[in-house]
């Protein structure tokens, strides 16, 4: 009986890795990473012409002459709050938008 306790032994302890070898083989592959986002440069909503407008989504022709009849703008979430485009439409852009100011004119000196 011993032979054969041994035999027991070693065939428990050859197949005490397989498990993980069989699981290794079935579990499902690490996804992919995540495609990085593209690295485009904000869009300025204040000085942006119609054609870059409209690369935006849910922008088009309309919504973009929108956009410019409505310039100037102190914020981007002005192109909701004034409804110049939907919320849902705003919601989906404001990652690549930005409304920047034009600098300070310089002083003038005053007249005599």
């Amino acid at each position: 009986m011993r032979p054969r306790l041994l035999l027991a032994l070693a065939l428990m302890a050859a197949f005490a890795g397989a498990p993980a070898a069989v699981l290794a083989q079935t579990a499902k592959p690490p996804a992919a990473p995540a495609p990085a986002a593209p690295t485009t440069e904000l869009i300025d909503i204040n000085t942006a012409d119609k054609a870059t407008l409209m690369t935006l989504d849910g922008i088009g022709e309309a919504r973009s002459d929108a956009i410019i009849k409505g310039r100037p703008y102190r914020a981007k979430n002005e192109l909701a709050d004034k409804g110049v485009i939907p919320e849902a439409v705003y919601d989906k852009i404001k990652d690549r938008i930005i409304a920047r100011q034009p600098p300070p004119k310089p002083a003038t000196p005053a007249k005599k």
